[in-house]
């Protein structure tokens, strides 16, 4: 009898450490709220206001936001690399001058004139191919 092994099932899915936050969602709030706080001490109230509040919603959105089933962070990546990538692709190879001579000294071959003709169908095999179409293959000629 052959061994049987047990599929992971759900690999996607990450750890939970805290209720429904993850690993990954915990250290990111982690890392904002401890620059809110940075911030906290560093600037008066009203400019931490302006910075501090808008801060956490961006690490929020961060850790909680999924996009196409993938984390933000992820969705931010793809967005910079498409960004960097050239928007036109194009093919361009340069040719040497003595490649360039070299095509030009090069003719092409003349056209054939040869022309190539089936042989025409009679009547009675043209019936029978209208026959083999028609029946969708069952009748089949006798060849």
């Amino acid at each position: 009898m052959p061994e049987q092994f047990t599929v992971p099932q759900f690999i996607d899915a990450e750890d939970k450490i805290f209720g429904p936050v993850t690993a990954r969602q915990f250290i990111i709030l982690m890392i904002v709220f401890l620059l809110d706080f940075i911030l906290f001490r560093l600037l008066s109230f009203t400019q931490f206001l302006i910075f501090g509040i808008p801060l956490i919603m961006l690490g929020g959105v961060v850790a909680f936001v999924r996009i196409n089933g993938a984390p933000f962070h992820y969705f931010i990546l793809n967005i910079i690399q498409t960004l960097k990538k050239p928007r036109l692709r194009v093919w361009s190879r340069g040719y040497s001058d003595s490649e360039l001579r070299e095509l030009i000294k090069v003719t092409p071959p003349p056209p054939s004139t040869h022309i190539s003709r089936k042989a025409f169908a009679g009547g009675s095999r043209l019936q029978e191919l209208t026959l083999v179409v028609n029946t969708g293959g069952v009748y089949k000629p006798e060849e």
